[in-house]
């Protein structure tokens, strides 16, 4: 057998210098993992071991009142995601009405548009100053709020539907994903048995569908505890808002490191209901399962139902929060386009492209290290990279700042004793602390998605290049990488909008007079100047649509239609 054979046969040992190269990435994944974990441990250490413990009286007199609105709150979220995402998802999947295409791709667009972004949008809308209240008022001749009812928008209700009108597309994604991968001959056994199609869509459908839900449902609920614009700006007292309280008002890190930590349960509890939903339920794919699916055919008024089942959500949650910026954007043009605006959006493209730069070339790192050691060991720094994807930003920010202000007061003692000169706050209190939360938060998406086209890739190729006398570094460079180009745009795109809408981390972490589109947006609003607000969020909202189109046609081409 040749050498080179002999290389790339995992039963045989590899050469030397081939030995160490393929050494050196799983080093590289071990020590980004334990990087990327660093502000968990933080969170968890800070809040066994506070320098104040505030704990006791944090459950005397708030924490109780945090956890039931949260806990309400994320019910009505995921009440409000599961009703529009399953119906929206079944309707443009197996019926057939006029503007089915138009709302596969349509019913996706809420998604780019931020929740604290609408939130103020319909505040602006619904308030008792604004349009819709004073039409009825001149309708109707009344003088006051006294003389009529209207419902509060700045309520836990309101942020509820606020919320849910922005998140149902994670459930409407994945499970019109898990739709499209289903058997035609399932639907036709369940039709000759005499089942309807709600019937069939109950009883065999949805509950194979139901791992996919559970993961959309999940991540909905993850993104309404990350929330906090919304929450502060209707003055909802959820666990997020508590933790900004206890620390920029009380000024109480470790109070706050504490409520971060039952916010950390919070996850710990839907990511396990996650698993367990999809451990329970084993599939495979049935041979017909990329046969065209044949739609069904309805009378009038059901594609109606149909229409309307897939317009409301698209209507309330892109169209009018989208009109309504674009003409304030228009009528304050002038007002609005000035320096510190165009300075907070290239602040905002700085952050947002150096973050989606730096978790891809990380994400590489670790979806490669894994393809060359497959070990259980590699698994399990996969999940732990992944885990900032499902920390709160207002939790990540705490677990960023203690580690970071620790090294920068280390240094800062070191050089003030040996030289005499301080160095301040390098890392803590600069930009590099938001890049790292963005890169911790977001990493996972990046990461899943490089790992996930590389399994697509036939080992024959590593083998082949192996052959030739590459390393694995040229085998990745000229052979995976020209292979994975629009996978690695895709995800860049992705983490580039998810960190051009990030609010808590940025809001804690940013450093003195530095302001991104986000925050920007934040300022206005909480000082009642939401004109002025508009064209920064339009800028937010028309940036997600590209992910979107593309994340759309991705799961269109996934199954041919009848």
């Amino acid at each position: 057998m040749s050498e080179a054979a002999t290389s790339v046969n995992p039963g045989l040992t590899p050469p030397l210098l081939a030995k160490r190269t393929s050494r050196r990435w799983m080093i590289s994944a071990l020590l980004t993992t334990a990087i990327v974990a660093l502000p968990v441990l933080s969170v968890i250490v800070l809040a066994f071991f506070p320098e104040e413990n505030i704990w006791p009286h944090l459950i005397d007199t708030t924490l109780p009142r945090y956890l039931v609105t949260t806990i309400k709150l994320m019910i009505g979220v995921g009440i409000i995601t599961l009703a529009i995402g399953l119906s929206s998802a079944w309707a443009v999947t197996m019926c057939e009405f006029p503007g089915r295409k138009f709302f596969e791709w349509a019913m996706l667009l809420p998604f780019a548009v931020p929740a604290y972004v609408i939130a103020y949008v319909y505040t602006s809308l619904l308030d008792y100053a604004g349009p819709v209240q004073g039409a009825l008022r001149d309708w109707f001749g009344w003088a006051n709020a006294s003389e009529y009812w209207f419902p509060e928008i700045r309520s836990l209700e309101g942020a509820t539907l606020m919320l849910g009108l922005v998140l149902y597309p994670y459930v409407y994604l994945l499970a019109r994903a898990a739709f499209l991968d289903q058997s035609p001959s399932l639907f036709a056994v369940s039709r000759s048995l005499g089942h309807s199609a709600l019937s069939t869509f109950f009883k065999v459908v949805l509950p194979i569908a139901r791992p996919a839900v559970a993961v959309g449902l999940s991540l909905a609920l993850m993104e309404t505890l990350n929330d906090f614009g919304t929450v502060d700006f209707f003055a909802v007292q959820t666990l997020t808002a508590g933790l900004f309280d206890t620390w920029m008002n009380l000024g109480n890190l470790g109070g706050a490191a504490q409520i971060a930590t039952t916010m950390l349960i919070f996850v710990v509890i839907l990511v396990t209901l996650e698993r367990y939903s999809r451990q329970r339920q084993q599939q495979f794919a049935a041979r017909d399962n990329r046969d065209p699916i044949r739609r069904f055919t309805m009378s009038f008024p059901r594609q109606l139902i149909c229409v309307a089942v897939c317009a409301v959500p698209v209507v309330f949650g892109f169209v009018i929060p989208g009109v309504t910026l674009g003409v304030y954007a228009w009528e304050y043009f002038d007002e609005s386009w000035n320096p510190a605006f165009l300075h907070n959006t290239l602040n905002s493209l700085f952050l947002s492209g150096t973050a989606a730069l730096t978790t891809l070339l990380i994400g590489i790192t670790l979806a490669y290290s894994r393809r060359l050691h497959n070990t259980r060991g590699m698994q399990v720094l996969m999940r732990l990279s992944s885990l900032g994807y499902a920390m709160p930003g207002a939790v990540l920010a705490v677990g960023v700042i203690v580690p970071l202000a620790g090294f920068d007061n280390w240094l800062d003692n070191l050089m003030r004793d040996f030289f005499g000169v301080s160095t301040g706050l390098l890392l803590s209190g600069s930009a590099f602390a938001i890049v790292f939360a963005y890169t911790v938060r977001f990493l996972a998406v990046s990461a899943g998605s490089v790992e996930s086209a590389l399994q697509k890739v036939t080992p024959s190729m590593d083998m082949a290049s192996r052959s030739l006398g590459n390393s694995p570094g040229k085998t990745l460079v000229k052979v995976h990488l020209p292979m994975l180009r629009g996978t690695l745009i895709t995800a860049a795109l992705v983490v580039f909008v998810d960190c051009m809408k990030e609010l808590p981390a940025t809001l804690i972490l940013r450093p003195f007079n530095f302001e991104t589109l986000a925050t920007y947006v934040y300022q206005f609003a909480s000082d009642e100047r939401l004109y002025h607000s508009a064209l920064p969020a339009l800028i937010i909202v028309l940036a997600g649509i590209i992910p979107i189109i593309l994340m759309s046609r991705s799961i269109s081409n996934t199954r041919s239609m009848a």
